[in-house]
């Protein structure tokens, strides 16, 4: 066995571990945030006002008998546009929301582009910088919509964005994370809080893992599913409650899955989960398989 010299463990003892504070940014953080907000604003204000002042205030507000809040066209009309403008307004508001984060976003992606990789946090640099910058800009946009009457347009937001790909069928319920770094494929169902993090923090101030996340076609993932940096998850995959995929996992598809780590739950398993026979089990596979051949005969036509 060879031994460590007295000088080279002195070496080592000697060197000191670079330690500097990070970068916060205050100013670009607040900086996006007020442009995004109060500048997706403006339009919908005016809009708003204009058809109060003009419209609602001598039409409906300004009518002297309660009467004739019934019984005149103007009156009705005004009372009741007045929630459809409400609505016009916020999907305008949501539409300048993404237009301007996607202006943003988009200047951050020419600097530094987003790729899988360890970024160092004891060190200085861009990736770093931007990748705090994009984390910070796109949180307000996100719950702007999820947290709205319309949260189906979440999908919208993030391929008008650029922050993620969502494919067309997707339902992505109520979750956190899972807003940067993430390629969902066609026809998925992405259950309420489930946590897809494109990025993990390995210790306190420890440096930050980043790597995409991919799901393939028809994945349906159950509530609370958590799933790290840089796990793919292919066609057919099917996520029970409470289950999740370490770091860089990659799931073959066509199957059920459980537990943490993910793996492979067998029929058996299946019906006593489930609390289903194994009959039933299989006479869902197969209406499942038929429905699929419909759909791609449909499409082949």
């Amino acid at each position: 066995m060879k031994k460590t010299s007295k000088k080279s463990v002195q070496n080592y003892e000697n060197n000191e571990i670079i330690k500097q504070e990070i970068n916060l940014q205050f100013h670009w953080y607040l900086a996006s945030f007020f442009v995004i907000f109060f500048g997706s604003l403006i339009i919908p204000a005016i809009i708003l006002m204009v058809y109060v002042m003009l419209f609602y205030l001598p039409s409906f507000l300004e009518t002297k008998s309660f009467i004739l809040l019934f019984t005149q066209l103007k009156p009705f009309l005004a009372s009741l546009f007045m929630p459809l403008i409400i609505i016009l307004c916020y999907l305008i508001h949501i539409f300048i929301v993404g237009l301007i984060t996607r202006w943003f976003w988009r200047i951050t992606e020419r600097k530094s582009p987003s790729k899988t990789g360890i970024i160092p946090r004891n060190i200085p640099s861009k990736t770093l910088n931007y990748y705090h910058i994009r984390s910070f800009m796109i949180k307000y946009p996100k719950n702007a919509v999820i947290r709205g009457p319309f949260p189906w347009l979440i999908n919208f937001l993030y391929n008008f964005v650029g922050t993620n790909k969502i494919g067309k069928g997707t339902t992505i319920e109520e979750q956190f994370g899972a807003d940067k770094f993430v390629d969902i494929g066609k026809n998925s169902y992405i259950g309420v809080n489930s946590g897809f993090s494109s990025h993990a923090v390995e210790g306190i101030f420890g440096n930050i893992a980043y790597a995409k996340i991919k799901l393939g076609d028809n994945v349906t993932t159950a509530a609370l599913n958590c799933l790290a940096p840089g796990v793919e998850i292919n066609d057919n995959s099917s996520l029970f409650p409470l289950a999740g995929a370490t770091k860089y996992s990659t799931l073959k598809g066509d199957n059920y899955y459980y537990g943490v780590p993910l793996r492979k739950i067998f029929k058996k398993k299946v019906s006593h989960y489930a609390g289903i026979t194994e009959e039933q089990l299989n006479e869902a596979d197969s209406l499942f398989n038929k429905s699929s051949a419909k759909e791609e005969n449909k499409q082949g036509e």
